[in-house]
């Protein structure tokens, strides 16, 4: 299943979500800055009425999401997970609302939570799966193959507060490649990783070029600062761009013929880079 978004007054053409690299997650109290949100770099934004707001005030700030959305305004929405009462309010509030582009399911640990969620919004708008325990990460799989799921998302600190895990990349490793995996077994979009806490570019882009070379191919954030490192990062290098449309010029050129075994994966790798290079503006160096 696939989506893109929608480009209202606010906003500015945005990649497709199934590539996007930066997802802001904004929290759902400050209206005011949706706005400026949606002009900003970020790929896709994330309105945010689950960990970002006090229960006391949820409901309040769903109904300042809902308004949004329905004047204009285009954006994902983090809503609760399964296990709380305010689920069916979330899902039932953005059932048809114009600017929808689909909902972040927090703490999904089933795939019955991504179906259910998928099934109340009438099958007409995508689940992200954020994946944010240990319960989680070893039935991904399961989760990412159920009707409705999009993408899978890590929720790296409710990771490491249910495990007891540091933010040590090795120790990290292993969930953000069970979500990898499970991407690939359930047919989706390279999944997402967690936020970087802190203003260090340095660290940001340190931990971005590890989800990249797990095979991460989105990163969540918390800071319109952060957007320009990670779409950097996560998009292909100038240098990569010039060998895939070269090696894609030649290839038509010999009237794409596959020449030996070793030609098909850098087919599939060269249009990949194409296609995502393309999306997001990198030039050939």
């Amino acid at each position: 299943m696939t989506t893109s978004t929608g480009t209202p007054a606010t906003s500015r053409p945005r990649p497709d979500a199934e590539i996007a690299r930066s997802w802001l997650l904004v929290n759902a109290t400050k209206t005011d800055s949706f706005d400026a949100a949606a002009r900003s770099r970020a790929d896709q934004i994330v309105l945010d009425i689950e960990d970002a707001v006090d229960p006391k005030a949820k409901p309040e700030a769903r109904d300042g999401v809902v308004k949004w959305l329905s004047e204009g305004g285009s954006a994902w929405v983090r809503i609760n997970d399964r296990s709380t009462d305010f689920w069916s309010d979330d899902v039932d509030a953005l059932v048809g609302l114009p600017g929808l582009l689909g909902v972040m399911l927090a703490k999904t640990e089933a795939a019955e939570h991504v179906t259910e969620t998928f099934d109340r919004l009438h099958g007409a708008k995508p689940v992200l799966a954020l994946v944010e325990s240990a319960l989680g990460i070893e039935i991904a799989p399961s989760i990412a193959s159920a009707r409705g799921a999009f993408r899978l998302a890590f929720g790296s600190g409710d990771y490491r507060r249910d495990t007891g895990t540091s933010a040590d990349d090795m120790a990290m490793s292993y969930p953000r490649s069970r979500l990898v995996i499970a991407s690939r077994i359930g047919n989706l979009p390279g999944p997402i990783d967690g936020p970087t806490v802190g203003s260090s570019h340095g660290v940001l882009r340190e931990q971005s070029t590890i989800a990249v070379n797990l095979g991460l191919t989105g990163k969540l954030c918390l800071d319109t600062d952060q957007l320009p490192v990670i779409n950097e990062v996560i998009s292909p290098t100038p240098s990569d761009t010039a060998w895939a449309r070269d090696f894609l010029a030649d290839f038509e050129a010999r009237g794409r013929v596959i020449r030996d075994g070793s030609d098909l994966p850098r087919l599939g790798r060269a249009q990949k880079i194409e296609r995502l290079a393309t999306a997001f503006g990198v030039q050939p160096s």
